[in-house]
């Protein structure tokens, strides 16, 4: 998924396990409505601790995501990554529009050297 720097629709990222399920558009606001409620509906001290045991439990440490971020970001510093960030602003990358709405699609297209 990291190389390949594409998205991917809902159904094929529940098959991959990224999601654990893919609703259509028209349906996606009564659900989310409805999961709001029945957790608002609870306990809300029950509601933090739960929290935070998830975060312990699936969280990776801080010093790992240190090392992401000491990873990333001299990665698109570099000037491959530079020039292809350039050429996909030529296009209209952050703008409401179809860059931004299908960006994977786009990274793909734009062609950096390096």
């Amino acid at each position: 998924m990291f190389l390949v720097a594409d998205d991917f629709p809902g159904d094929l990222a529940e098959r991959y396990g990224y999601v654990n399920r893919s609703l259509p558009d028209a349906e996606l606001d009564e659900f989310v409505d409805s999961l709001a409620n029945r957790i608002a509906s609870f306990d809300k001290r029950v509601i933090s601790e739960t929290k935070r045991f998830v975060d312990v439990a699936s969280l990776p440490p801080t010093t790992k995501l240190h090392q992401s971020g000491t990873f990333v970001l001299p990665q698109i510093m570099r000037a491959p990554a530079q020039e292809r960030i350039k050429k996909l602003m030529e296009q209209g990358f952050h703008e409401p529009g179809d860059v931004e709405n299908r960006l994977g699609h786009y990274v793909g297209q734009v062609v950096a050297s390096g």
